[in-house]
């Protein structure tokens, strides 16, 4: 009994990819459960437009994700991880209890949230810390897998406790799960950066290079595989951010879902994506390899937004969702080929760099599909009646003209990412990083002369 109490307290103690799992679960659980109430507050907030007025929301708060992630990646690797998840799942869940007190500062704090919305950028990092290179994919498809799972029944538990007792239970309930996220961090989260990685004070100096978002940018241009990666995250992920802003107020108002079925959608497609990030992935990346897994989950990608943009009946997004579950292990494949190349203490910055990408995305994807709907004079302005079959118009020939282009993109990232070789050798370090790391008696390995004229990624022949 003696030793078994100190192998749990050791397992209490220590940093997992459990813990991360749980404040992952968490934050999105809460969000999950306002997926319903949310519409109907915009919409009500929003009378005219409320589509366009969601993307120009979304489209803020992507940008200010874009600019902070690569700075909150960077302070992350000097300070450690644990203080940045608090900020971050505090920030990104401050919305929450406003939906009922001001929908006005609710939607307005959400923009400006996207300052510290990059909590999966500090997660991954956090994973790397604790786990060998070649755990990483499992350990990335589990915490990707967990956000399928807290929505797998919170959508539909939101819709029936706002059916039954009203919205403003069901915000009440999600700003304790966000603040029970937020205690469990305090209490229970140990920091997995190692003490003699981190500087001995807080007063470190962070060089400006490092949480420039552009600079990163400038640093991806130095090399031409880190160049293909960020290409290959950029197209594939901008329709993901647009079919996410719009996807299920599309079901509602043009495919004729009621909120159940929306409910029941979402509880499906997450299930088979658990199994996708966990079984799926977890096989093929042993047996095809990293860069193959990439090129056939774009590939699962394409089919499924060709289907949701050219299916008319409620069949085909039912089939196409099975289809898009598949599509999931791209993004936990994608950041296992690049945290496995990278430096142990670099791991918060090349995953910000990732993340600062999907940031610009979730600005620009939201406002592009608006764009092409209001092109094509698919009318997202209205909320169906429940008795209603279809509340809006539909276009005989392309009943949804933005997932069509989305699979164009995705075929572009596909194209691109068969140049990504399998094997590479990331350094993304900074000659003023390596300055700051040197001047704190950081155990880093020396820099060498000339090293930081010395590409992104080395031996990359393409």
């Amino acid at each position: 009994v003696y030793f078994f109490n100190l192998r749990w307290e050791h397992t209490l103690c220590s940093p997992s990819v459990y813990h991360a799992v749980i404040v992952i679960f968490l934050e999105f659980f809460a969000w999950g459960l306002l997926t319903a109430p949310t519409l109907v507050v915009l919409h009500e907030t929003f009378p005219k437009h409320t589509f366009l007025m969601n993307g120009l929301i979304q489209g803020v708060k992507g940008l200010l994700s874009f600019l902070s992630a690569p700075l909150i990646g960077a302070l992350s690797d000097v300070w450690g991880r644990k203080s940045f998840l608090l900020l971050t799942v505090f920030f990104t869940c401050a919305p929450i209890p406003l939906m009922k007190i001001s929908p006005w500062w609710y939607f307005a704090v959400i923009s400006v949230s996207g300052v510290f919305a990059v909590t999966f950028s500090v997660v991954f990092a956090y994973v790397a810390d604790i786990t060998q290179e070649h755990e990483r994919s499992m350990a990335y498809g589990l915490v990707s897998a967990t956000f399928a799972a807290s929505l797998v029944t919170s959508p539909a538990i939101g819709a029936y406790l706002g059916r039954v007792y009203g919205d403003s239970l069901v915000v009440v309930l999600a700003t304790a799960i966000a603040l029970l996220d937020i205690c469990f961090i305090l209490v229970a989260v140990p920091e997995s950066l190692p003490e003699k990685m981190r500087p001995a004070s807080w007063g470190a100096p962070i060089s400006w290079e490092q949480a420039d978002p552009f600079a990163s940018l400038k640093k991806v241009g130095q090399d031409s595989v880190v160049l293909l990666i960020c290409i290959t995250v950029f197209l594939s992920y901008l329709p993901e951010a647009g079919q996410y802003s719009s996807f299920f107020l599309y079901l509602r108002q043009i495919m004729g879902f009621s909120s159940e079925s929306v409910a029941a959608f979402i509880a499906v497609l997450g299930i088979l994506s658990i199994i996708a990030q966990t079984i799926v992935l977890s096989l093929l990346m042993r047996s095809i390899g990293n860069k193959n897994t990439i090129l056939l989950g774009l590939g699962f990608q394409i089919l499924q937004l060709a289907w949701y943009g050219f299916g008319s009946e409620p069949w085909m997004m039912w089939a196409a969702g099975a289809v898009a579950a598949m599509s999931s292990i791209t993004f936990p494949a994608v950041s296992a080929l690049v945290s496995r190349t990278a430096d142990a203490d670099q791991q918060g910055v090349v995953q910000g760099m990732i993340t600062g990408i999907r940031g610009l995305c979730n600005g620009l994807g939201p406002a592009l599909y608006g764009f092409i709907f209001y092109i094509f004079h698919v009318e997202l302005n209205e909320l169906p009646m429940p008795e209603s079959p279809s509340g809006g118009s539909m276009n005989s020939i392309i009943p949804g003209p933005p997932f069509l282009f989305g699979a164009c993109s995705v075929l572009l990232a596909l194209l691109v990412a068969l140049f990504i070789p399998e094997h590479t050798n990331l350094n993304v370090r900074s000659s003023n990083w390596k300055k700051h790391c040197g001047s704190h008696g950081h155990p880093h390995s020396p820099q060498a002369p000339g090293e930081a004229k010395e590409p992104l990624l080395q031996d990359t022949n393409v």
